[in-house]
């Protein structure tokens, strides 16, 4: 009897996360698991499978350990466009918490755009932040992770 390793985790760059509920929940259902990676600062809870993983509170803490775990058979869930760049060039998927899924067609020009941005406030210019949260960006991203853990499921070796 052959046995394929069908592996369907979500890793989470958990600090800043505002869907780790919906995570939760998702894994649950797909039969997947999630590994949340946060600093000290943020205290995370585990439950059935989501496991929680503290670092120190360095900037890059949370972003090295991510990117010595993940594998192409991973979701990386990021607002962070350099952690996006590093995910996309490890062949995982990767999803922003609004449930933008971010190609290696899209990384250049976000890390473009965060460049300009960072370089404006640098200046003193006062740049917008992003827009409120939203319950349809809660709604999009539950959506898009389903969509992206039943695809990685039926397709193993993407």
């Amino acid at each position: 009897m052959s046995m394929i390793n069908v592996r369907h985790r979500v890793v989470v760059d958990g600090d800043a996360c505002p869907v780790k509920s919906e995570i939760g929940r998702t894994v649950r259902t797909c039969g997947a698991t999630a590994l949340l990676v946060s600093s000290h600062a943020h205290v995370l809870v585990p439950e059935p499978s989501v496991e929680v993983v503290t670092v120190d509170a360095s900037d890059q803490s949370a972003d090295l350990y991510i990117a010595n775990v993940l594998t192409k058979s991973d979701i990386l869930v990021t607002g962070d466009y350099g952690l996006a760049a590093l995910g996309l060039a490890r062949g995982a998927a990767v999803l922003t918490p609004r449930g933008k899924e971010i190609r290696e067609a899209d990384i250049e020009g976000l890390l473009e755009q965060r460049h300009f941005s960072a370089r404006q406030r640098r200046g003193g210019v006062r740049t917008k932040g992003p827009r409120a949260f939203t319950d349809e960006d809660r709604d999009r991203f539950q959506q898009k992770l389903t969509t992206l853990l039943r695809g990685l499921q039926e397709n193993p070796d993407l």
